[in-house]
């Protein structure tokens, strides 16, 4: 018996104005998966992000929540259907703690009235459990996070999604600027939170980076899909060819080759022209230039 999708998106597509945005996309997302999405700039991957956080709404086409059609008004709208989205910029203060900054929103308080504060106690044992679960034992919870390697943000806002109830976690170049290290420390987590249960959207325009944790790939180009593809399916070299549209380099490639040979082929004759003037002139010299 099939599953129902944690999240699907039938025909979408986006219009702003005479631009076409998103062109019937089409895309499903299970629990315990981690769906790459894949494509150059411009591709429209910010947009489908948008859509599927609440941020827009489409123009047309369904979009289902565990198998029953929703409209999202806000993004607040999203995470009360379980959809967390982290951004690259990770929505972090550098200079708070990581319990503040875990907490950032919907922070826990204690007391009653004009003496209701800040949990600070409960905010940093849920912080240090939380990241424990993620793999990351940190040394202080009330260190800043600006502290922290690229990598470890990373843990920390997808620790803070998986705590707040995400069902379906949307990753957002989460690799994109970081070292060969840090990345590999954030696909660690990304394989953790896929462990966990959790429904993952991994975009990334890198495919590396995609096949290493990813189960299937669903690949835009100019507002459209190529298609949803697994592994046994889709081969890395056939995604970056898809990706980058290597048939147009190809005849961009052979245009350009083309130039060259009619570059060489003018260059030649150039030269032989100019080999036949010599001559032309050494004919027509006086007789006493030559002898001289």
């Amino acid at each position: 018996m099939a599953t129902t999708p944690l999240l699907e998106v039938r025909n979408i597509s986006k219009y702003f104005g005479s631009v076409i945005a998103l062109n019937d996309v089409s895309m499903t997302v299970n629990a315990s998966e981690v769906m790459c999405l894949l494509g150059d700039n411009g591709a429209g991957k910010s947009t489908l992000i948008k859509i599927l956080s609440g941020v827009h709404k489409p123009s047309q086409g369904e979009y289902l929540v565990e198998g029953k059609q929703v409209d999202f008004n806000s993004p607040r709208d999203a995470l009360d259907h379980g959809i967390a989205t982290v951004y690259q910029d990770l929505a972090m203060i550098p200079l708070m703690s990581i319990a503040r900054n875990f907490f950032l929103g919907s922070e826990p308080t204690k007391g009653w009235g004009p003496f209701r504060r800040f949990d600070i106690n409960f905010a940093s044992q849920t912080a240090r459990s939380e990241m424990a679960k993620m793999g990351i034992d940190i040394r202080d919870p009330s260190q800043p996070v600006g502290t922290l390697s690229g990598g470890e943000r990373q843990s920390v806002a997808i620790a803070r999604a998986v705590y707040f109830g995400a069902k379906v976690l949307i990753l957002d170049e989460p690799t994109a600027a970081l070292g060969v290290k840090q990345a590999g420390v954030v696909l660690r987590y990304v394989a953790q939170a896929r462990a966990r249960g959790l429904g993952v959207i991994f975009i990334t325009h890198n495919p590396h980076h995609a096949y290493a944790v990813g189960d299937r790939f669903t690949i835009l180009k100019r507002g459209r899909t190529f298609g949803t593809f697994t592994k046994d399916e889709l081969s890395r070299e056939e995604m970056v060819r898809m990706m980058s549209g290597a048939d147009e380099l190809d005849a961009l490639s052979h245009e350009l080759s083309e130039f060259a040979r009619r570059d060489a082929a003018a260059a030649q004759i150039d030269e032989q022209l100019a080999e036949s003037l010599e001559a032309a002139e050494s004919l027509f010299e006086p007789e006493s230039r030559r002898e001289g």
